[in-house]
């Protein structure tokens, strides 16, 4: 299967030079859910179906559980989350002063744990952070993203733009080369969406567990055959800081459902 993607891959890389790149308008944005197949939404409709909600279930717990040398719980200081964290989400990546530059929501609530739980700081794409993370994003189902409208932003989201349109590794492809020129085709029979991050973190049917959206950044990285950034590295929290400001007006969907 992967050296078929890969030749499906240098094909389309072969046809790059011949397209323009330009953004998508903001009429003609599109959430990945309207590239998916019959089954594939129907999965992710169906919260009982939904393989992602056994996440957001676990996260639920870990919301009301007491941890690090403060014994204390999210709950504690936001309460009820359907309340409280409806809406958040939808926000980041967000500016941070006290580190000037804007944080993931799993950065963010690993700042929470080291400075109000006194815990340590969970590993990225660890079932706990994913939790956690798809508790707190469920809650803003629905919810328009306003992510990137900080003007303490601004240079950031300009950064995540710059990448987007960079081309990069050994098959000299950009993102925007995929998800502007080329969506609404297929790779390797998988449907090329937009990359609009609606759903995120979602379960991947790939990957047979949810994942975040760094995760599916630095796969796509590895696919063109370019060194991917570390997890929370700069560049890839300004990527998603860019995908997320570009989906502004589209409805969080977490935790959505993709091949």
């Amino acid at each position: 299967m992967k050296f078929y993607r890969a030749i499906a891959v240098a094909a389309l890389a072969a046809m790059a030079p011949a397209l323009l790149a330009g953004e998508i308008p903001p009429d003609a944005r599109r959430s990945g859910y309207s590239f998916m197949s019959p089954d594939t939404r129907a999965m992710q409709d169906d919260d009982t179906s939904n393989p992602g909600m056994l996440f957001v279930l676990d996260g639920e717990v870990l919301w009301g559980k007491k941890v690090g040398r403060a014994d204390k719980a999210c709950a504690d200081c936001h309460g009820d989350a359907r309340g409280s964290m409806k809406g958040v989400a939808a926000r980041y990546p967000a500016f941070d002063r006290t580190r000037g530059r804007p944080v993931t929501l799993d950065q963010r609530i690993n700042l929470c744990r080291a400075n109000h739980q006194q815990a340590s700081p969970l590993p990225y794409e660890s079932r706990d952070i994913l939790a956690l993370s798809a508790f707190v994003a469920h809650q803003s189902r629905g919810v328009a993203i306003t992510t990137g409208d900080d003007p303490q932003l601004f240079p950031f989201v300009e950064q995540g733009r710059s990448l987007f349109m960079q081309r990069e590794g050994q098959l000299n492809l950009a993102c925007t080369n995929c998800h502007d020129d080329n969506f609404d085709k297929h790779l390797a029979g998988s449907p090329i969406t937009q990359g609009q991050p609606t759903g995120y973190p979602l379960y991947r049917l790939e990957w047979q567990t949810l994942g975040s959206l760094e995760r599916r950044l630095r796969s796509c990285m590895t696919g063109v055959r370019a060194q991917a950034y570390d997890y929370g590295a700069p560049e890839l929290v300004a990527l998603e800081l860019y995908l997320m400001s570009r989906a502004r007006g589209m409805p969080m969907e977490t935790p959505a459902v993709r091949p």
